[in-house]
């Protein structure tokens, strides 16, 4: 078994940083575990992982949750946990960074982060080729980050 060294095995994409902690080649397939830090207002777009669970751990920070139509803040020493087949997101909140770690069970998922930090994608400019690289870790998009999504939810209570 290896251990990352968190500087030898670090991306950034799209202004956070991914560090593969514990890979898939490292447990068999059985997990992974990434170390994250995300700028504030970062998050992804809403979607649904098909074939693994997906835990965050909060180190530092604060983010905001958006699960099955649920939202929760969490902050440093909370979790959440997000069964595979859930759609969801989240969204770094206040001034700060926030950095968790991205428990995937089982593991293999990570390789998304490092393909796309790789090919330089954007979002929403490279959406397609973004769309096309997330079915082959079994990712499917469903909606807009959570700020567009509130965003959008402002609209129509005016």
């Amino acid at each position: 078994m290896s251990f990352a060294d968190n500087g030898d095995d670090c991306v950034e994409w799209l202004g956070t940083s991914y560090s593969r902690m514990l890979s898939a080649d490292d447990t068999g397939g059985a997990m992974s575990i990434v170390d994250s830090v995300g700028p504030p207002g970062s998050g992804p777009p809403r979607h649904v992982h098909r074939d693994a669970d997906e835990t965050f751990v909060m180190l530092s920070g604060e983010a905001e949750f958006w699960m099955a139509g649920e939202t929760v803040v969490k902050q440093v020493g909370e979790s959440v946990f997000v069964p595979r087949g859930t759609e969801h997101t989240f969204r770094v909140t206040g001034d700060k960074p926030s950095r968790h770690l991205v428990i995937l069970t089982p593991g293999g998922f990570d390789g998304f982060f490092y393909e796309m930090a790789a090919r330089s994608l954007r979002i929403p400019e490279d959406m397609e080729a973004v769309t096309e690289a997330a079915q082959r870790y079994q990712l499917e998009f469903t909606g807009p980050p959570l700020g567009a999504m509130q965003q959008e939810k402002g609209r129509d209570v005016s």
